[in-house]
């Protein structure tokens, strides 16, 4: 591997009550960012275990923005070769 790019994630998490919200920002080059978001619940009959609600919500966030990411990846082929791509998660 000759050239190496390094893309960052920043992860935001907030929460209130029974709500967990997190943020996933992918930073890819100057400017040109990406983000997922997800969000958990918990139920009140369940203890309050402030670490679990953050992964779910994490999680998800990731998976909206792996997701997001895709999309794009698909729109960039479809663009270039003008046929429709078929990417899979």
């Amino acid at each position: 591997m000759n050239t190496v790019e390094r893309w960052s994630v920043e992860l935001s998490i907030g929460e209130d009550d029974s709500d967990t919200r997190a943020e996933a920002l992918l930073i890819v080059k100057e400017g040109e960012r990406l983000s997922g978001h997800g969000t958990a619940r918990r139920n009140p009959a369940d203890p309050n275990v402030t670490e679990i609600g953050e992964q779910i919500a994490v999680a998800r966030a990731l998976s909206d923005l792996a997701h997001k990411l895709l999309n794009t990846a698909a729109a960039g082929i479809e663009s270039a070769t003008h046929e429709r791509a078929h990417l899979h998660l």
